[in-house]
């Protein structure tokens, strides 16, 4: 081998001056032999001789040809036409075969440049040593080739494709770096595993690192388009960080705007309440995203109501993500991968929510072995398992969570909610078959159950379900697609025992099926495009309510079932117009028809909507399209780099919303219901820009991140004054529909690593509605901008890791928000001798703001490799300071006296301790 690599060495550098002999004529022909066998056959029949490397070849490709008075050069093009190999002829018939590379024996003009010549000189008593040392090292790394090299080719780099595989799960690695040894080149897996990364022609040395894996480095070399899987071994060295590293330049060179991004990983070392993991609770500790209250089930984006955020798990839509009174979220910890909060620049392929899209991920299984992870804590007990079905090839993830006693309620500093329940469960299963490397089926199924009383007269139970497929395929390295199927449902139920006959049950329920469609297209280094189509079909039962009991008196009420179709063309274009300025472009076309069979009332114009303005109705088949709305959005983003850790990005995007939450509390809750937009309320639309600056410090240790907002909106829903939302036909008497506008500024600063790291996160920003109108009863503080039930402009954020050794870390997170706005009494009156309250504008005064502090203590297991399981303590204390934050604040009337009153969740410091295993 020493002997061949020595010649070839000599022919580059020394035998500039030889032509290739590859006019003399051949008449050979050959049949099923394999390509050393031919060779050996051309040599036996000629003056030829090969030198080359057996194992080049793989074994069983067979080739035959019949060949008269033929070139040798057109024989040795047909049989190495399906390979990797080049070839070289002498002057003295010898042929030298090379991997990928050409040789030349000629070379262009100033091939070596302006260089002076320097000695190279190896000090040491022994260059042998030195020279094998040398030669180790680079045997160390894999050469992977890609294509083989042509003479005069004008392409200075080609595109690289594939995905990174976990060699002992089999899991895809999402959030990976890629990054060119010595040059200014790298990518980031998506959330599926895959990459794309432009090469330069030639050697490359790719370096492949993240967050709980070995590093990786690859030798490349790359003459074609091509698709490689890389697959990479678990790290022995525990997690040490809250941030996970593989996305260290993201935030500076991703084109889209706007964009917020955890892992599982960050969060198993922050204290939470009750010691449950919560994804969604350290995603309101980041800049632009916060919760109207402490029990509430929504999130608020931005500016935006909570009904405004798409909250998808593995593509199918969680109409509630949040158990027991929104103190804990949906999603399993222990399943979950990862959550991907777009919260600016929206991409093309989502849609149907103004604010922000919540897209979380679930883990894949092990292929190879039994693997399981589970927690128990004061509250809740928790087990994921993965299972491998078929090996290397097919697994199953499958998780549990559950209560186990209603303590907590008993803790709470409320008297009415002593003799209260509450309970909850989830599940969720997961299954990921690999067939092939161009195909691969994901089926994940999901189902939750909530139960609660506050008083001992009802029962709340609510559910949520999904099961969603995606099947991914790889048409070649340059397409790719995925068909993706989903449907969700959420219901809930309230059973009423009253006194006099009066016990009821009242039912809501919501279900939609998606499909779509979503390719992605690589024209060339500089143009990505994704593309498809989606369609989604609501439906809609607004309510029943029905006599509970044979003894019951209560008469049944059925609001007739809505139906509504939205579909949807798409396509983006991620286009990079040099290293420092790249743009994102989509545009997407929404549809949206409400279906019959229905009846919707028309109102007389110039007259305010209710019983009385009331002129006609409309009636409309089965599936006929009673009203359409739709139009087209649009999606821009660009960034300028001023240097590698220095950017700045700037956003537009326009988007359509078809469905509406109805509910007249100041905050979210699991009994509101959903409104499609019909005849009569028309679909909410927005507006927003947005501008920022993104720095990293230190070799990316730190990230500096300021990003300002303003977006407008029109046709959001609020409710009269005493308005009727539950069970009412006629809704659209009961709501109004105004104008809404919301801006601020965002500041992030994080440490990536270290002892000490995290973040500090605040928000600047204001959130206002206006409901105008000609007439007085569907207008709101004389048709003027005033705040909405979610606008707190003060947010800030901590969130630190104090890494003591390898198993001690302390940790905190401080939380302060402005208060919230409410509507106080400020007086009362008395007409025809009865005596009424008299309310101020609506919105103008705040409860008192919020502030929290939570300290923890977390303590690894031992790091013995070879143990049943790996163990993992926190023992955190939720709200140290005792800080009584409201609720929410109510006014009762005692003998003719307004007397206010304020609920709280957690008044006083709640300590928990929580184990957390792993095998």
């Amino acid at each position: 081998m020493r002997k061949y690599i020595l010649f070839i060495l000599g022919l580059l550098f020394f035998q500039l001056g030889f032509t290739q002999k590859t006019n003399d004529k051949i008449t050979i022909s050959f049949e099923d032999l394999t390509i050393v066998e031919a060779l050996l056959e051309i040599e036996s029949e000629s003056d030829i001789h090969f030198y080359y490397v057996e194992s080049w070849f793989v074994s069983n490709q067979k080739i035959s040809g019949e060949y008269i008075d033929e070139s040798l050069s057109n024989i040795l093009r047909d049989i190495f036409e399906n390979t990797l190999i080049n070839f070289y002829v002498t002057e003295d018939d010898k042929v030298i075969l090379t991997q990928n590379s050409v040789i030349y024996d000629t070379l262009p003009l100033n091939f070596f440049g302006e260089r002076k010549k320097e000695k190279f000189v190896i000090e040491s008593s022994n260059p042998v040593l030195i020279m094998n040392e040398i030669s180790t090292e680079i045997n160390k790394v894999e050469t992977i080739r890609i294509g083989k090299e042509i003479k005069n080719s004008s392409f200075k780099e080609y595109t690289l494709t594939g995905s990174v595989t976990n060699l002992s799960t089999g899991e895809k690695i999402p959030n990976l770096v890629l990054t060119v040894a010595d040059k200014d080149i790298n990518t980031v897996t998506d959330q599926n595993g895959n990459y794309s990364i432009d090469l330069p022609v030639g050697t490359n040395y790719l370096e492949l690192k993240s967050l709980g894996m070995s590093d990786s480095r690859k030798k490349i070399i790359i003459y074609n388009n091509g698709v490689y899987n890389f697959e990479m071994k678990e790290s022995l060295e525990m997690l040490d960080e809250i941030i996970i590293e593989s996305d260290i330049d993201r935030n500076v060179e991703e084109t889209i705007s706007g964009i917020t991004k955890i892992q599982i990983n960050e969060i198993k070392t922050i204290p939470l309440v009750l010691g449950e993991r919560d994804i969604l609770k350290i995603a309101t500790t980041l800049p632009g995203i916060s919760r109207a209250g402490e029990g509430a089930t929504g999130y608020n984006v931005r500016g935006g109501k909570a009904d405004q955020n798409l909250m998808l798990l593995d593509n199918g839509v969680l109409y509630n993500p949040t158990h027991f009174f929104g103190i804990f979220s949906a999603f399993n910890p222990y399943t979950t991968g990862g959550l991907e909060i777009y919260k600016g620049n929206i991409p093309a392929q989502y849609g149907g929510r103004l604010s922000s899209v919540f897209d979380i991920t679930t883990k894949t299984g092990d292929k190879e072995s039994i693997k399981g992870e589970g927690g128990i804590g004061p509250v809740t007990a928790n087990l994921m398992l993965e299972l491998p079905i078929v090996k290397e090839k097919a697994s199953l993830i499958v998780g549990g969570r559950a209560t186990y006693s209603d303590w907590l309620l008993k803790a709470i500093n409320n008297e009415n909610l002593n003799n209260s329940q509450a309970s909850f469960y989830d599940a969720i299963l997961k299954y990921n078959h690999e067939f092939n490397d161009k195909n691969t089926l994901n089926v994940t199924g999901y189902y939750s159950n909530d139960k609660f009383s506050i008083s001992s007269d009802s029962l709340y139970t609510y559910n949520n379900a999904l099961v969603s497929l995606k099947w991914d395929h790889r048409f070649n390295e340059k397409n790719m697609g995925s068909l993706i199927l989903a449907h969700s449902s959420y219901d809930y139920d309230i059973g009423f025992e009253g006194v006099s006959n009066g016990s009821f049950d009242f039912k809501y329920k919501i279900q939609e099926t998606d499909i779509k469609l979503v390719f992605n297209y690589i024209l060339n280094t500089n143009h990505t495009f994704n593309y498809g189509v989606s369609g989604k079909l609501y439906n809609n039962f607004p309510g029943e309510k029905s006599p509970k009991g044979a003894g019951s008196i209560v008469e049944p009420i059925y609001i007739s079932e809505e139906k509504a179709l939205e579909s949807a063309v798409f396509i983006s274009d991620n286009f990079n117009i040099n290293k420092k300025l790249s743009f994102s472009a989509g545009l997407r076309y929404s549809y949206y028809a409400y279906l019959g069979e229905t009846e919707q009332t028309v109102y007389a114009d110039g007259q305010p909507k209710n019983v009385d303005s009331a002129i006609d109705t409309l009636r409309f088949d089965t599936n006929e399209a009673a009203k359409k709305y739709g139009g087209p959005e649009f999606r821009f983003s660009t960034r300028y780099s001023f240097t590698p850790s220095f950017s700045i990005k700037a956003s537009y995007n326009n988007v359509y919303q078809f469905i509406h939450t109805l509910s007249n509390n100041t905050t979210a809750s699991p009994t509101d219901t959903w409104k499609l937009s019909d005849y009569n309320i028309k679909p909410q639309t927005s507006n927003q820009i947005s501008l920022g600056l993104f720095k990293n410090l230190e070799g990316n240790n730190y990230e500096i991140n300021v990003e300002a907002y303003y977006k407008q909106s029109k046709n959001l829903l609020d409710y009269k004054v005493g308005a009727q939302l539950l069970l009412n036909d006629k809704i659209e008497t009961e709501v109004l529909q105004g104008d809404g506008k919301s801006y601020g500024i965002e500041f992030l600063v994080k440490k990536n690593s270290g002892r000490l790291n995290g973040w500090i996160g605040y928000t600047y920003s204001k959130s206002l509605i206006k409901l105008d109108s000609e007439f007085s009863e569907e207008r709101v503080n004389d048709g003027d901008y005033f705040p909405t039930n979610y606008d707190k402009p003060h947010d800030f954020g901590l969130v630190a890791n104090y890494k003591l050794t390898k198993r001690y870390s302390f940790s905190a997170n401080f939380i302060y928000q402005t208060g919230r706005p409410v509507t106080y009494p400020i007086g009362k009156y008395i007409s025809n001798g009865a005596e009424y309250v008299f309310y101020s504008d609506r919105n103008q005064f705040r409860i008192p703001d919020y502030y929290r502090l939570d300290l923890g203590v977390n303590i690894e297991g031992n790091h013995k490799i070879k143990k049943l399981a790996h163990s993992f303590w926190n023992i955190s204390v939720y709200n140290v300071l005792g800080r009584n934050n409201p609720y929410s604040v109510f006014f009762v009337t005692d003998n003719g006296e307004i007397k206010a009153y304020q609920s709280s969740i957690f008044s006083t410091p709640i300590p928990t301790i929580t184990y957390n295993f792993k095998f």
